[in-house]
């Protein structure tokens, strides 16, 4: 079927390819020429702005917008819609914040316009491997757009988990839990990397528990992967990013009263790997060393 994908980056490039290799005939938009041009190498149309994206579909319009969560997702949807008409379906693969999702889809819904939700888990490896779609849609809007995701996605790889906002939901938890299982694995592997006893080969261990352990995962597969090519990952810092999911896990889990310690405390964990230095720290050593005469490290 016809669509275009707004936003050429890491997941909707990769994508892309994936639904012209499914098939479809796909046109794109980005604000990197270059980006652009890559995907007309692999035999899409190209647009020149938003509104030519839209006058290049034919109706019924379905347009996926793959952008970065917050202003990028809002000022995309804000210039498409006056060049869209009833009954078109907006559909946005990132990681917005389901409340956003839930408004956005109230304000089209009011100018007879889909919209859609896809929490998409797949990474840069979705490509080859398929893309995992939680999707949020009215039942009329997923049954048009099915065929899209039945391509992009793995078979049993995608569902649609309920009306708009839940797809994004979903997703937030789903990333809630992945902040949980890295952080285990980080802390396992940093105490046989630190062992004094002895001196331990972490992708040989890595490659071990992917062969029958309970603890083997794509995540530890991807753990062997790295450790097997540097086992004291010398070349990358240990600052950490987060892209909003796992905060907004935590707040729901407040917001709910549901117990998530392990969530929570993998959050903080990511927050205190951007200090150089923590200042938290150096108060307690003072406060020891004030009521205990504990000895502090100086510079």
């Amino acid at each position: 079927m016809q669509l275009a994908m707004i936003g050429l980056g890491r997941m909707g490039g990769n994508m892309v390819r994936r639904l012209v290799q499914g098939g479809h005939e796909v046109i794109v938009y980005d604000r990197s020429a270059d980006a652009v041009k890559a995907q007309v190498a692999n035999g899409v149309k190209e647009a020149r702005d938003l509104a030519d994206v839209a006058g290049q579909l034919a109706p019924r319009r379905v347009l996926w917008v793959m952008v970065p969560a917050g202003a990028p997702v809002e000022d995309a949807i804000g210039e498409l819609v006056p060049h869209l008409a009833r009954g078109d379906i907006v559909i946005d693969g990132g990681n917005s914040n389901f409340r956003d999702s839930m408004r956005r889809a109230k304000t089209l819904e009011a100018q007879g316009i889909e919209f859609v939700d896809v929490g998409t888990s797949g990474g840069i490896h979705g490509l080859a491997n398929g893309y995992c779609l939680m999707i949020g849609a009215s039942p009329a809007a997923f049954q048009h757009c099915e065929p899209i995701f039945r391509t992009l996605a793995p078979p049993d790889g995608y569902a649609h988990v309920g009306p708009p906002g839940a797809g994004h939901y979903v997703k937030m938890v789903h990333n809630g839990i992945e902040y949980g299982l890295l952080q285990a694995y980080a802390e396992g592997y940093e105490i046989l990397h630190a062992s004094e006893d002895f001196t331990l080969q972490l992708g040989q261990i890595a490659k071990l528990w992917n062969h029958g352990s309970v603890v083997r995962s794509w995540l530890n597969e991807l753990a062997e992967r790295a450790l097997s090519r540097d086992g004291q990952l010398a070349a990358i810092r240990g600052y950490v990013e987060d892209s909003g999911e796992g905060r907004w896990t935590v707040e729901e889990a407040m917001r709910l009263d549901v117990p998530a310690p392990v969530i929570t405390l993998s959050l903080l964990a990511r927050l205190r790997s951007r200090q150089e230095e923590s200042f938290g720290a150096k108060v307690i050593a003072a406060l020891r060393k004030e009521f205990g005469g504990h000895a502090v490290h100086t510079k």
